[in-house]
């Protein structure tokens, strides 16, 4: 069985940690689940974007503990309109 770099360990436990936030908002859960698992197709290789995913959940997380938080938001490419 392969180790796990230490921020592949990391992402991890940020994971667990944002399932655990998310339990008591409804769903979040499900977000949390896609968006790890969209992002879990990068390349093991592209280190820097994975950093900057991660301290972007980092802050996410914190905005996530609020209990003022409804929702969370998300950045999404605009769609290409043929003009």
């Amino acid at each position: 069985m392969a180790r796990h770099s230490k921020l592949q360990k990391q992402v991890l436990v940020l994971y667990r940690l944002f399932l655990r936030a998310g339990r008591d908002k409804p769903g979040f859960v499900p977000r949390i689940r896609d968006e790890f698992r969209e992002n879990a197709r990068l390349k093991k290789t592209d280190v820097m974007h994975i950093e900057y995913l991660y301290r972007r959940g980092e802050r996410q997380l914190q905005l996530l503990r609020d209990a003022n938080t409804k929702q969370l938001g998300s950045f999404c490419k605009p769609q290409e309109t043929d003009l």
